[in-house]
């Protein structure tokens, strides 16, 4: 939809169509809202290139070349249905602290997804060899590791289940069909009469006497406004703390967590997890603060990351078929921000350090024990996968999610108060599914 031809007015305005964005325009479209959804980004679904690697570099932010100043590299997908286009498509519930600590309750909202969206662990012959063979490692170890949840279901695949071959690549974009999206929901939303428009950038809301009225950016080069009595920044981790600082709140993007992932890898003689689906088993470990799941970087960017450590790491590339992967998932501590400079930081701290140090001998162990080699275990470079906690409820938002902006409110991952520590799609589905009530009743 144009701009030029949009009449620039609503009840409520979305910004972002990720998994938070999605389910609040879904939410309130269905009964009967006027909503008018600004997605930064284009639909790359059905594009040849969805799903390649040549995809990536089109639909991520600087070409998934977006780093920290310390050099973290994070990988932020920027088209309809944001991060749900490259995840694995893991599910876990909401962090208990959530409800415990900071009194955000989604238990109703994250039962009605999972039993919607039909979230359940692959079926065992789906799970792959080699990511079994690392399960069964930890656990005659004594970890105790879980078939992973998924928002995917090999179903769903064009074909049939038959034509369901997902593998690390996978992450780039699911072409198959069997993974959900929350573009999906979007689709449903325009269905139900929200209007959508692509390639819109808010760059900041717009209030008068402590009320939001609107948002003011640019489409295709050219100023635009629109109006509205109720906003909801959904534009990510570092978009929303973005949009907040135009819009004069200064507090937005000051410290944020980035569940901080590594993968450490191994060689071994027998088939490798690069050609199985991601993260199909997984342990949670919070009292160390991280999770542990298989992960291997495809095949044409596991070389990128591994020249980083070393012509050794490098020339594993040649055994990548053979090779074993377990992802770390830190559960870090708050640091770092969004700058309004351009810049993003995010220091490890102390016990960051700690953590990562107490899950790489754990992993090295699960590695060791499922047939990698000791001397060619080593640590990929540092990934940021969930950049989030920039715009935390307790310090710039309220238990509804709204700001101090009266009808200004955030629902994505930059709302968490620490880090989760675990896959975020499902406690964002939860959040936006709680606000679309609160905003209903209200």
């Amino acid at each position: 939809m144009m701009l030029n031809k949009l009449n620039l007015s609503a009840e409520i305005i979305v910004v972002g169509s990720g998994p938070g964005g999605a389910t609040v325009a879904r939410e309130l479209s269905k009964l009967g809202k006027n909503v008018l959804l600004l997605e930064r980004g284009y639909d790359h679904r059905r594009k040849f290139y969805y799903g390649t690697y040549l995809g990536a570099i089109r639909y991520s932010d600087r070409a998934s070349l977006l780093f920290t100043e310390e050099g973290l590299n994070i990988i932020a997908p920027i088209m309809l249905g944001g991060a749900t286009s490259m995840y694995a498509g893991c599910a876990a519930q909401p962090p208990g602290w959530l409800k415990n600590k900071y009194g955000i309750r989604t238990d109703l909202e994250v039962r009605q997804t999972i039993e919607e969206l039909n979230i359940k662990p692959l079926p065992e012959h789906l799970r792959g060899e080699a990511s079994t063979r690392i399960a069964q490692a930890a656990q005659a170890l004594g970890y105790n590791w879980f078939p992973q949840p998924k928002f995917m279901n090999p179903a769903r695949c064009k074909n049939n289940e038959k034509s369901y071959t997902c593998q690390a690549s996978c992450m780039l974009g699911c072409r198959c069909g069997a993974k959900w999206n929350a573009a999906e929901w979007v689709d449903e939303a325009v269905a139900n009469g929200a209007r959508l428009s692509k390639g819109v950038r808010v760059r900041k809301v717009l209030c008068k006497e402590g009320h939001v009225i609107g948002v003011e950016g640019t489409f295709h080069g050219r100023k635009f406004s629109a109006s509205a009595q109720t906003v909801i920044l959904a534009a990510g981790g570092i978009g929303s703390a973005r949009i907040l600082q135009n819009s004069g709140l200064n507090a937005a993007g000051v410290g944020m967590t980035m569940d901080t992932t590594v993968m450490i890898y191994g060689a071994t003689r027998e088939k490798g997890t690069g050609k199985e689906p991601p993260m199909t088993w997984s342990w949670e470990n919070p009292e160390e603060g991280y999770m542990l799941s298989t992960l291997m970087d495809p095949w044409l960017l596991y070389p990128l990351a591994a020249i980083r450590k070393g012509i050794g790491p490098a020339l594993r590339w040649l055994q990548w078929h053979k090779m074993l992967g377990v992802m770390i998932k830190l559960k870090d501590d708050i640091s770092g921000g969004i700058y309004p400079d351009g810049k993003i930081r995010k220091p490890m701290t102390a016990s960051d350090h700690e953590r990562l140090k107490h899950a790489y001998e754990v992993c090295k162990k699960i590695l060791i024990e499922a047939g990698a080699k000791k001397s060619s275990i080593f640590m990929r470079p540092f990934i940021g996968t969930h950049p989030s906690g920039s715009v935390r409820i307790g310090d710039m938002l309220d238990d509804n999610l709204q700001t101090e902006i009266h009808g200004l409110y955030v629902c994505d991952a930059s709302v968490f108060p620490e880090a989760l520590d675990r896959p975020t799609v499902l406690t964002i589905i939860g959040l936006g599914k709680r606000l679309a009530k609160y905003l209903i009743n209200k």
